[in-house]
């Protein structure tokens, strides 16, 4: 009898005992199933967005840097817009740093133009007065104790021939102002013909000897070439 008891108390305990390693078995087999199934998921969504995501920053990168159109200007436009108003075409251009020099000249120029038209006019006005009258602003010129009528041929030659300098000042100022002008125009032209003209750093010289043969009006001759590279 007692061995009998002894014998159903261990076949409940190993009972109990298989029920509680079943039951650890079956959580740790659905804790790991989850996060394997979720990291299945995840890697899946991640396999299949992330060459989207890869091809649509090639595709702005294409558009933003290989589809931008290149600048190059047009010489007709350059031409237009420095006639219009010089160093336009210059700005139109890119070419900034040739501005001052334009508006430096144009400045100086101007200067010159008025200076000499107002200096002009004053010694013309003089001399008009001198010759016909009835004003007196030749004194302003030769002081007012003169006596002009005295020497009335070698005053009046004086003022003409001042007024006649600064007549001509003024002339040749404003032909070169006009040269300035076209110039501007010129080299808004030349500017945009060239924008894109590769200018190699490689500035260097070449002497070979070279062989030049027989023609009929000269025999084999030797000589040197030389080429420059720029």
């Amino acid at each position: 009898m007692r061995r009998e008891s002894v014998i159903g108390l261990c076949l409940v305990l190993g009972g109990f005992l298989s029920f509680l390693s079943a039951q650890g078995t079956s959580g740790r087999v659905s804790q790991d199933s989850i996060p394997q199934k979720r990291q299945r998921e995840v890697k899946t969504n991640s396999d299949t967005v992330a060459p989207f995501i890869a091809e649509k920053k090639i595709v702005l990168q294409d558009s933003v840097i290989f589809n931008k159109p290149e600048f190059k200007p047009d010489s007709k436009k350059a031409v237009i817009y420095s006639a219009i108003f010089p160093g336009l075409g210059q700005l139109y251009n890119r070419k900034y740093w040739k501005l001052p020099i334009i508006y430096g000249g144009a400045i100086g120029l101007t200067y010159a133009i008025t200076w000499n038209g107002r200096v002009y006019n004053d010694y013309n006005k003089a001399y008009r007065d001198l010759m016909v009258g009835p004003g007196d602003s030749y004194k302003d010129f030769l002081g007012v104790d003169t006596d002009v009528y005295a020497r009335k041929d070698y005053y009046a030659s004086l003022l003409k021939r001042r007024k006649d300098f600064y007549r001509r000042n003024r002339d040749l100022a404003i032909i070169v102002a006009v040269g300035v002008y076209a110039l501007c125009m010129i080299d808004a032209y030349v500017d945009a013909q060239l924008y894109d003209f590769d200018m190699s750093t490689d500035l260097s010289m070449r002497v070979v000897p070279i062989i030049l043969g027989p023609t009929s009006y000269s025999k084999t001759s030797f000589g040197l070439q030389c080429s420059i590279n720029f």
